[in-house]
């Protein structure tokens, strides 16, 4: 249903080095950049093989607070429970703060599988499953 979904982020060089290594255990990884002239570096897609489907960009206005208290949340599609754990560890890393570690959130669906975490920037991230394991 969705194509892609953008946010921003203060550092475009430090976000890329967090995503990096939170996504990597999920199998995404950086598949494009998007360098304007005179502008340089703007953007980043990630996703798999030449599909990128999360962007991180120079934003218009960032608001870490306000992110905090509502703003961003995206969901990461994993295959795997261990994946989610991976994710997890590697986004704490590379430095998230904690919003909710690895496990089992039945309140959604019997088989609803998460990990929370808020990015440097305060955008709510997640990986999850839908699937017993």
């Amino acid at each position: 249903m969705i194509d892609h979904i953008s946010i921003g982020v203060s550092s475009l060089k430090k976000a890329k080095e967090f995503y990096d290594a939170a996504l990597k255990p999920l199998g995404y990884s950086c598949v494009f950049t998007v360098d304007i002239p005179g502008q340089g570096v703007v953007a980043h897609g990630y996703g798999e093989a030449d599909k990128p489907s999360f962007w991180i960009g120079k934003p218009e206005k960032l608001d870490k607070k306000a992110n905090r208290k509502g703003g961003t949340h995206v969901a990461f599609v994993a295959k795997s429970r261990k994946a989610i754990d991976a994710f997890y560890k590697a986004a704490i890393k590379a430095g998230a703060k904690d919003n909710g570690a690895p496990g089992p959130r039945p309140h959604y669906h019997p088989n609803y599988y998460g990990a929370f975490a808020y990015d440097p920037d305060g955008n709510k991230i997640e990986a999850c499953s839908h699937h017993p394991e």
